[in-house]
């Protein structure tokens, strides 16, 4: 049974991972025949954003693995204790939480930076030559993480493509129920909710991304 790394990034769409793309992502993976174990950073998450008003609660903080815990129903663990050696591959759903949290795209842009373990883990994946598999608006990080010339996709939003692009990443346009796989770094990216306007349409693209991520993991499986 191979083993997946899946780090969140809190909980809800405005401040954390988006809700539907982790839990669809887990239920992928389960129904691919594979086992997963969730992680997230514990430190204080950007702000709080109340999801039935959509404004900031500035006198409110959360820390950002306690409420991924809500997501992964308490079984969940630091980041800090992710290691590629004990994984085949790692997801990083999306979500404003992944901009926001995991790395400084949703407030600097280009000029982001990507939270230090999130860059050690995710480096480890790729150093030892296993995939790793990004969603929505994730596939930020991905320059940052594992250099230039990588192709990903965010979907079709020209204005995100770019950013990306001076970043130093090759963005690749891609519908909703699609994938774009960069075979050289073995990472695989999906639009998810930046393009989906319905769960349907979220769980068709995400299904496949987990595929796709697992079949490029039938060389290093981890017994």
């Amino acid at each position: 049974m191979k083993k997946v790394a899946i780090i969140l990034s809190g909980c809800g769409v405005y401040d954390g991972a988006e809700i539907h793309e982790a839990v669809l992502t887990m239920l992928a993976v389960r129904l691919a025949g594979a086992s997963y174990r969730c992680f997230a950073p514990d430190k204080t998450q950007l702000h709080v954003i109340n999801h039935l008003t959509g404004q900031p609660q500035p006198d409110e903080t959360r820390n950002v693995l306690v409420e991924s815990a809500r997501i992964a129903r308490g079984d969940i663990q630091p980041l800090s204790d992710c290691h590629a050696r004990d994984f085949d591959v790692c997801l990083v759903p999306g979500g404003f939480g992944a901009a926001k949290n995991l790395c400084s795209f949703a407030t600097e842009g280009s000029a982001m930076s990507v939270d230090s373990e999130v860059v050690r883990v995710c480096r480890e994946f790729s150093q030892a030559d296993k995939p790793l598999g990004y969603a929505c608006i994730s596939p930020a990080m991905v320059a940052k993480i594992h250099g230039e010339g990588i192709s990903v996709t965010i979907g079709n939003d020209k204005e995100t493509a770019l950013a990306l692009e001076n970043m130093g990443a090759k963005h690749v346009n891609c519908e909703v129920n699609d994938v774009v796989l960069d075979k050289a770094h073995k990472v695989v990216t999906t639009p998810a909710y930046m393009l989906a306007t319905n769960i349907e349409q979220a769980w068709e693209g995400i299904q496949k991304w987990v595929m796709q991520v697992l079949a490029l993991a039938e060389k290093h499986h981890t017994f």
